[in-house]
């Protein structure tokens, strides 16, 4: 499942306890990832799911519900 592993990678690089992700968490706000940690979340996005995330769409990400969204739509 897309959610549970894009909780996998944030909880492992925002070092965040895995019950405060959901879906409505904001990435920086919520779970106090730095411009650093996002290139980094987007890299390991990249790897795990064989896409690549465009610039401009990594922008418009900013809950966890927006990385899943995306990366559902990107799969088809």
């Amino acid at each position: 499942m897309v959610f549970e592993k894009v909780k996998e990678i944030l909880v492992d690089q925002l070092d965040v306890d895995e019950g405060s992700i959901t879906a409505n968490s904001f990435i920086i706000e919520d779970l106090g990832a730095d411009s650093l940690d996002i290139v980094d979340i987007v890299m390991r996005l990249e790897e795990e799911f064989d896409v690549e995330v465009p610039d401009e769409e990594i922008e418009t990400m900013k809950t966890v519900g927006d990385i899943v969204h995306f990366l559902e739509s990107a799969d088809k």
